[in-house]
């Protein structure tokens, strides 16, 4: 862990430039960044379990197994940091992984002539304690995906507020601005001006789409923030727009 430490500031490396040496083969770097960051894993597996996690849980491998593949899949052009993207990934392995547990356990009585009716009776509840779990499961990472993605916002000086207040008022506007943001992350020169510059390339949109100026700029806030989550891992924010611009 020191080793890793003294080599980020002798070299002033950043942790994305420490991954992208892991990526380029360092596996010394790569056992050390995994164990200076053990403590971040269990908070994040302990957010989802809600209880205090250590290594020797079976949640806590499967968090750290997850922090592994998030750097060796990290992309910085994606435009998040590595522990945003990481955060994400721990939190879904580790919710499918209590689904999975979830499909195992002995939900059901067993049935004889005499209590067959109660038994299909407490079948019925245990099915829907285990719907209910996965609500519950869905919606801490619906939260935990929000939360991820107001993060990236505050690197564009956007908020959830503003999107609210700048949402396009109708489904048809809505959708076209959608498509602009879609044409957006598709261009190579576009998606990079967007996530160096960190701002809408305007003039560069206005030559590519069938769309005015004054709309783009009028909608520009909402386009970068759709533009953001078709880059992002954002798994329920996606389902939105998909939603949208299928309709």
């Amino acid at each position: 862990m020191f080793g890793l430490i003294f080599m980020a500031k002798k070299k002033k490396q950043s942790l994305e430039e420490i991954v992208q040496s892991i990526q380029q083969g360092d596996h010394s770097l790569e056992n050390e960044l995994i164990e200076t960051y053990k403590p971040f894993v269990a908070k994040s597996v302990s957010s989802i379990c809600k209880r205090y996690i250590t290594e020797t849980d079976d949640e806590f491998s499967i968090g750290l197994i997850a922090f592994n593949e998030a750097i060796q899949k990290y992309d910085p052009s994606k435009g998040r940091s590595l522990l945003s993207f990481a955060d994400i990934l721990i939190k879904r392995k580790v919710i499918d992984y209590i689904r999975s547990q979830a499909k195992y356990k002995n939900i059901s009585l067993e049935i004889n002539d005499e209590f067959e009716e109660d038994s299909q009776h407490s079948s019925i509840e245990a099915q829907l304690s285990i719907d209910e779990f996965h609500r519950k499961m869905e919606a801490e990472y619906r939260k935990s995906e929000i939360i991820q993605f107001a993060g990236i916002l505050q690197q564009y000086d956007l908020s959830f507020d503003e999107l609210v207040k700048n949402s396009p008022k109708h489904a048809d506007a809505r959708k076209n601005a959608m498509k602009v943001a879609q044409t957006l992350v598709e261009q190579a020169e576009l998606k990079q001006y967007l996530l160096e510059k960190k701002k809408l390339p305007i003039k560069q949109l206005e030559e590519t789409v069938k769309v005015s100026r004054k709309t783009i700029e009028r909608n520009r806030k909402y386009i970068i923030a759709i533009s953001l989550i078709l880059l992002g891992d954002y798994l329920y924010l996606r389902d939105y727009i998909k939603g949208v611009l299928e309709t």
